[in-house]
């Protein structure tokens, strides 16, 4: 390898461990970007439940047709790769993650309005998701890429990843909470007015992350130590990801892990169907059920810093195995909501420790392709799940086969933890010296290689 060509590889800076009081502001930061960003999202914020009971009670589709709406809606979703790598190789107005915030927070608050003044329809919804979800995953990967590269410099994977679940989880439990009783309020009205205040609160959410964005505070950005070379080689980048071992454990155990038959369409459609529950319980059923999550985010956050990554992912991995289990033996919606408790706090360590194995798995310079990737693959995971599990629930004996399912591909999970190297997960959040030995083998092996 030629000294020119060195000098355009990206290096992985020293991990630090900064002052409490930083990483403490640093935190902060991430939380309130995080929660908001979860609020203004096309898919999983403010309009999603709405979208789903107007599509479902005032336009009247069926559960298949309402997977296949999902399915062809997260389109672009499929493609959040590409949206991470324009993140790690363009700058726009030289600001880096906060000029994709800026810039396409604004085109999204301009595409809200347009919407909430459109004549409602299956094709005009459509177009909203698609054309609101394709500005969002500039910022998504803004956020994306943020996080991931604060956490790997400054070796706290464990608590951005335990910071990032948890606010995360923030606006899914409102959105749902209000989303279903939102439904329930207008359940009589026109579907020209419900839609046209459902985007009009998408383009404040929008417009706060705009607000937000502009202000830069200098105890997280001058401590992002940007790793990408003065010029860049997309060809090069795309061989050095593909040659990075370590992604694709942890991408792989990320798609099993989201691939869900039963959790949306056909938990909907049984809830509501069979249990007979309303509008107004479903969102109270994934509010309680995201919401049960949390605890376990925070106790993950506490753990990381004393326990090594290789054994909080055995060990949340076998808890999860039978997560939905619970719902087999429920027959009432007051059952179901009981449920909901047992089977959140069964799969959030899993959560939070498969995004820390995410984070630390990223090439330098990468953090927003991969981070990116993981997204592209909750969205296929899920999106096709769902359609699967719809068929499933609707010709080969309804929900409980969906059930069984998802406890199958869970269990898939257990022998891929075996292929993760090991020098990548035998270290607690924190370990500076370990973290550092670990990122310089990495970048040596990467060297011998291009030579």
């Amino acid at each position: 390898m030629s000294l020119a060509q060195a000098e355009l590889e990206p290096h992985a800076a020293n991990p630090t461990d900064l002052p409490l009081a930083a990483r403490w502001r640093i935190f902060a930061y991430l939380a309130a970007l995080i929660a908001i960003l979860g609020l203004g999202d096309p898919n999983e914020g403010l309009l999603n439940l709405p979208v789903s009971f107007l599509l479902k009670n005032k336009l009247q589709l069926q559960a298949h047709e309402m997977a296949n709406f999902r399915l062809v809606s997260a389109l672009p979703l499929y493609f959040a790769a590409v949206f991470g790598f324009v993140r790690d190789s363009w700058h726009p107005f030289g600001m880096r993650d906060r000029g994709f915030m800026i810039l396409f927070s604004l085109i999204g608050c301009v595409l809200d309005l347009i919407f909430a003044f459109t004549p409602v329809s299956t094709f005009s919804l459509l177009a909203a998701i698609l054309t609101l979800t394709t500005a969002f995953l500039f910022v998504s990967s803004a956020q994306n890429g943020l996080s991931s590269t604060i956490g790997q410099q400054h070796v706290m994977s464990g608590r951005v990843s335990a910071v990032w679940s948890i606010f995360g989880m923030v606006p899914v439990v409102t959105t749902f909470v209000l989303g279903g009783k939102f439904s329930d309020l207008l359940e009589g009205s026109d579907p020209e007015l419900a839609a046209r205040v459902m985007f009009l609160a998408g383009a404040a959410m929008t417009g706060l992350v705009l607000i937000y964005a502009l202000w830069r505070p200098a105890v997280v950005y001058d401590n992002v130590h940007h790793e990408d070379p003065d010029v860049h080689r997309p060809r090069a980048d795309l061989i050095r990801l593909a040659k990075h071992w370590p992604i694709y454990p942890a991408l792989a155990i990320w798609l099993l892990w989201n691939f869900n038959p039963g959790a949306s369409t056909p938990l909907q459609y049984h809830l509501q169907n069979q249990l007979h529950g309303s509008d107004g319980d479903w969102g109270v059923w994934n509010a309680i059920y995201w919401g049960s999550y949390i605890p376990t985010f925070i106790l993950y956050g506490l753990l990381c810093r004393r326990v090594a990554l290789k054994k909080l992912l055995l060990w949340s991995t076998v808890f999860a195995v039978p997560q939905f289990a619970p719902l087999l033996f429920v027959h009432s919606v007051s059952g179901a909501m009981i449920a909901a408790v047992s089977i959140g706090l069964m799969g959030g360590m899993a959560n939070a420790a498969y995004l820390d194995l995410l984070i630390r798995s990223c090439p330098p310079g990468l953090q927003g392709t991969v981070l990116m990737m993981s997204t592209a693959l909750y969205y296929v995971a899920t999106r096709f799940g769902d359609v699967w599990g719809t068929s499933l629930y609707e010709n080969y004996g309804g929900f409980e086969i969906c059930v069984v399912m998802t406890i199958v591909v869970y269990a898939a999970i257990l022998p891929i933890l075996w292929l993760i190297p090991k020098d990548l997960t035998a270290t607690a959040d924190g370990e500076v010296a370990a973290a550092k030995t670990s990122s310089d083998k990495t970048a040596l092996s990467m060297t011998f290689r291009k030579s």
